[in-house]
């Protein structure tokens, strides 16, 4: 009996001991850890390895002197707010390592270690099969206190298959599908209008700012708890070796992650109870040709980089020479912000990062 009370005691303290309510997941396809850390890279910066066509342009937005003020220039609020009130990780030239655990260092398997915390063998390509996997967002979805408060948003179209959707029971919204909503809103209605009337080029993915808008309104509106936004036009770019495009568009993630946290904070639901997390699923690899690939045969694809900032995480900066993390350990990580012990129920999980959650 006393062994039981204990137990109820401690499961409450945890929770109670956890200032984090609402948590926003966002992951963009495939940006390397070299620009986050370094900002542009010159090898890359011009029109023979990059295809870059506005150079001048392009050097006046994001070109800079030294690393620190280059990374400062390309990811402004990364490193403004995210870096200098929370922690970031993965610059391995700094001795902080992340990285993937799946081997295979590409999407299907990269987001499932993400939202589950473990690597699956079956899981070895990106074809759209349901994941036989629970997400960390579907074990929380089916906790009483995240009914109906769960909602993911992909750029992919894949994202209803690795969520598995049917069986999640949650809305997973992905590439062109209108967002069905009761009550709806007009922004939501031209937001889907868009998707219906925009070139399907690539197929299964459209413009990031869609998906993103997508998610923004849903945010406002419903208001939910856990919140997952995958943007994809990181991986799209660099796949197509148009540096300047994939430039702009981390760029604009960085937007996206500004806009996201001060909408929180400008609502009485999210303000000082929500954590960020930001990631990728993949890495990539070098200048000037293998950086447009990723994958088993470069090895080196398996370097990622993460982010956090929230009530719970104190604010030690860049983290420099501090034991590896994996991508495995971003679910607990997630669900231990909130309280919640995902490690502890599903054991091939990765454990939560301990400075992260204050542990």
């Amino acid at each position: 009996m006393r062994l039981l009370s204990f137990v109820i005691f401690f499961g409450g303290l945890l929770t109670a001991q956890t200032q984090t309510k609402k948590t926003i997941l966002v992951m963009t396809d495939g940006l390397r850890w070299q620009e986050v850390f370094q900002g542009v890279d010159p090898a890359l910066l011009n029109k023979e390895a990059g295809k870059v066509k506005n150079m001048e342009a392009m050097r006046k937005a994001y070109w800079r002197e030294t690393a620190e003020q280059r990374r400062a220039a390309l990811l402004p609020f990364l490193w403004s707010e995210m870096a200098a009130k929370g922690q970031i990780y993965g610059n391995r030239e700094a001795g902080s390592e992340a990285s993937v655990t799946n081997r295979r260092n590409f999407s299907y398997p990269g987001y499932n270690e993400t939202l589950t915390g473990f690597a699956d063998d079956r899981i070895d390509s990106n074809d759209k099969k349901y994941n036989p996997n629970v997400t960390v967002l579907e074990w929380l979805h089916n906790k009483p206190a995240y009914r109906g408060k769960v909602a993911a948003f992909g750029a992919w179209d894949a994202f209803p298959w690795i969520i598995n959707g049917p069986r999640a029971g949650f809305p997973v919204n992905a590439g062109y599908d209108a967002m069905e909503m009761t009550p709806t809103t007009a922004a939501m209605e031209l937001l889907n209008r868009l998707k219906a009337e925009s070139p399907r080029d690539p197929e299964g993915e459209p413009i990031d700012a869609l998906t993103f808008h997508t998610a923004f309104e849903y945010l406002k509106t419903r208001k939910p708890s856990v919140l997952f936004l995958s943007l994809g036009e990181t991986d799209e770019w660099a796949h197509a070796g148009k540096y300047e495009e994939y430039i702009r568009a981390a760029n604009r993630v960085d937007l996206y992650l500004k806009t996201l946290w001060e909408q929180a904070q400008s609502m009485p639901e999210y303000r000082g109870v929500t954590s960020l997390v930001v990631t990728v699923d993949h890495g990539r690899g070098r200048a000037p040709v293998d950086w447009k690939s990723h994958g088993e045969k470069l090895d080196e694809t398996k370097y990622i980089w993460m982010a956090f900032m929230g009530p719970d995480t104190k604010a030690l900066g860049e983290r420099k020479n501090v034991g590896p993390v994996t991508q495995s350990q971003v679910a607990a990580t997630v669900a231990a912000l909130l309280g919640e012990d995902y490690a502890g129920a599903v054991s091939k999980a990765g454990k939560p990062i301990a400075d992260v959650v204050g542990k």
